[in-house]
């Protein structure tokens, strides 16, 4: 070599590795430019597919930042982007703003086709994923997994497939809640990659309704804060070990309708769990709360398997009897806890408190006493206990829905609060969220709900609209079914509180938008707000248009079963496209006549034209079977009806074969949707 290059190459070598070090220390071209950027450039294309998106469609440089559907952000100090003046909802300038963190992704039921990108692990601020009830499909990204502020992710509902990735897990030291349930997702449920991970704020998980396989996750007996966990409608099987039992926080467990077999754990005889939690498994699954005895290989006579039941009984009891005075106590404790630290009241009237206070809930805390007292309203509907307005913010603010309670119809102020705070504390996409609640000086209430420019089914159904879309079976089967999850997550108490019963089920109280999602409204105001003199009257009218249970006497008396019934008698009416009413109003009882048809043979003739139109095959298609469901929830017994959790599996697992492969939830391929509701 010659001397020169000789001298040269060591300069050479060194200016080489700088370069690459550089390379390796220089942020990527997506990181340097901002979150916004980086949304619009990887998110948006992932999430909305191959057509455009009218949710997504609001992401793009000429509509102002805070307009943007679904999103909040936040400043580099942490704090939250204001976007509650119209002087920032006008602000074009903000989305060039490169310092600006994404916060918060909700868009359930907003029409998403397409996948989740990598990407979604690359936002360092992100901290809830809400995109449940959409069609996103393909696998859960292994990097989102890295994600490193998330605390909520909800992707329930959609169609993704493929495995688990083990880095979910990774999240394990600030999530608290994850939701998979009703995809796709198959293989073994992975563990954690360290050893001593015990995800100490993880308290929610719910994998249900998927297609894993292989054994219990013996692991998730580790997470010391879990204290929901649904596992139910998959493919595991084996053993339930010994630790589940024992899971000090564990308050609700679904391993239902998998293939567990062998003997129960003894915990779960004096535990607060019920057989529902191991319903449709091997029918070699034994032991209390189950009413299948287990049986050794020698064999026991039927005095000594009676023994042991009355043994085990016996110590149930003692068991409830000891404890039941704590657990009450601790219940009381913990409801006046959260209602104190929820529905926070964020405005008090002028001097002396003349105009009253607003109590606001999740998704309101925009309003303010002075815009809700101060929005232009129109009525649009008159009930017995209520006058409904659509009412406009001023300055841009967008309508809300006012519901003004008749004088005389509602509780004491003492007695409306508590029971007002738990309604607004459920949240689920398939009801229309309370958003804040208005209680005056004179006694005068407001309940604040988002206005939806949506049809009731009710209309749809039987108001003879001109400009009515074609309402075939795949698109009945996913109202139902919309239906059906709103009232099921009630009566589960997924809003962190008791159960909710709804107490006045019927087709006028579930709004459908242009995609056919269906939202519930109206639900527990009957039975928690309104005096007694006020429910009974809706009652009367329940029972006049056919869907009161028969047991039901009074409201007082109102419970999930009867919801189930009066869910029965919706499900009849989409079926059969008849207006439902009792025998004693002179009306179509909708459960006689279907009686009536099966004694003379003649079931198919039941459905209504435009729901056959198209179905070569009724059992194939799940009209059959939806027939066959709704006559078990209008069972004249309400321990032989099914619960909604046991109506939303039925309905799932008999989706009409034409639309299996666009999950309803929300939006059909655009062939399928055809013309929109609304324009």
């Amino acid at each position: 070599m010659h001397p020169t290059a000789r001298a040269i190459a060591p300069h050479y070598l060194l200016l080489l590795f700088a370069t690459f070090f550089f390379l390796l220390r220089s942020p990527s071209p997506v990181a340097a430019s901002g979150d916004v950027t980086l949304l619009l450039d990887r998110l948006k294309p992932a999430l909305q597919g191959a057509a455009p998106n009218a949710q997504l469609a609001t992401w793009n440089a000429s509509t102002p930042l805070c307009l943007w559907r679904g999103l909040r952000w936040s400043t580099p100090a942490g704090q939250p982007l204001r976007c509650d003046t119209a002087a920032a909802r006008a602000n074009l300038s903000l989305a060039g703003d490169a310092t600006l963190l994404l916060s918060s992704i909700r868009l359930p039921a907003a029409a998403l086709a397409g996948r989740l990108p990598p990407e979604l692990g690359a936002f360092p601020s992100l901290e809830s994923i809400y995109l449940a009830a959409n069609s996103l499909s393909g696998a859960i990204p292994l990097e989102l997994g890295n994600a490193p502020a998330l605390s909520e992710l909800d992707l329930a509902g959609n169609a993704l497939s493929g495995a688990l990735p083990p880095s979910i897990w990774n999240l394990c030291d600030r999530l608290a809640e994850l939701r998979l349930h009703g995809n796709a997702l198959t293989g073994a449920i992975p563990a954690p990659a360290g050893p001593n991970d015990t995800c100490d704020r993880l308290h929610l998980i719910d994998l249900g309704a998927n297609r894993f396989s292989g054994s219990f996750p013996a692991f998730l007996t580790g997470f010391r804060g879990l204290q929901r966990l649904d596992l139910g409608g998959n493919h595991l099987a084996g053993d339930i070990p010994e630790p589940v039992a024992t899971m000090r926080g564990l308050q609700m467990l679904n391993l239902s309708y998998n293939n567990f077999s062998g003997q129960l754990p003894p915990g779960f005889a004096g535990s607060s769990f019920t057989a529902e939690s191991f319903l449709g498994n091997s029918p070699a699954l034994c032991g209390p709360p189950l009413q299948q005895p287990c049986v050794s290989p020698s064999g026991l006579s039927s005095g000594s398997v009676a023994g042991m039941a009355i043994g085990l009984m016996a110590g149930a009891v003692v068991v409830a009897s000891v404890s039941i005075g704590w657990a009450q106590a601790r219940w009381r404790r913990n409801r006046v806890r959260r209602a104190a630290e929820e529905g926070v009241e964020t405005e008090e009237g002028g001097e002396g408190d003349s105009e009253g206070k607003l109590v606001v809930f999740q998704g309101g805390e925009h309003l303010t006493l002075g815009e809700v007292l101060n929005a232009t309203g129109q009525v649009v509907e008159k009930a017995s206990y209520c006058t409904v307005y659509k009412a406009k913010l001023a300055d841009g603010g967008g309508n809300i829905e006012l519901r003004l309670l008749r004088e005389g119809s509602c509780k004491d102020a003492a007695s409306c609060g508590p029971a007002v705070r738990r309604i607004g504390r459920a949240r689920h996409e398939n009801l229309v969220p309370l958003r804040a609640f208005y209680q005056g000086r004179r006694g005068e209430k407001l309940l604040v709900y988002d206005y939806f420019p949506h049809r009731t089914l009710h209309d749809l159904l039987h108001g003879g609209l001109e400009s009515r879309p074609a309402l075939t079976w795949p698109r009945r089967h996913k109202i139902a079914l919309g239906a059906a999850r709103g009232l099921a997550y009630l009566h589960e108490g997924r809003h962190g509180d008791a159960p909710l019963v709804h107490g006045n089920v019927r087709s006028s109280n579930v709004l459908v938008d242009e995609y056919f999602v269906a939202r519930v409204t109206e639900y527990a105001v009957v039975g928690r707000l309104l005096v007694p003199s006020a429910a009974e009257a809706v009652l009367s009218a329940a029972k006049a248009d056919g869907y009161r249970a028969p047991e039901l006497q009074t409201m007082k008396r109102c419970a999930p079963r009867t919801d189930v019934y009066a869910f029965g008698i919706l499900l009849l009416e989409l079926l059969m496209g008849k207006k439902p009413s009792s025998a004693a109003n002179g009306g179509d009882d909708l459960p006689s006549l279907v009686k009536a048809a099966v004694l003379e043979e003649t079931t198919t003739e039941v459905f209504d034209p435009e729901v056959a139109k198209g179905v070569r095959n009724p059992a194939e298609e799940g009209l059959v079977q939806a027939l066959k469901l709704a006559m078990g929830c209008c069972a004249p017994v309400a321990a032989a009806r099914p619960s909604m959790a046991e109506v939303v599996r039925q309905l799932e697992e008999n989706r009409p074969k034409s639309s299996r492969s666009a999950l309803y939830s929300p939006a059909e391929t655009r062939s399928d949707a055809g013309t929109p509701l609304y324009s």
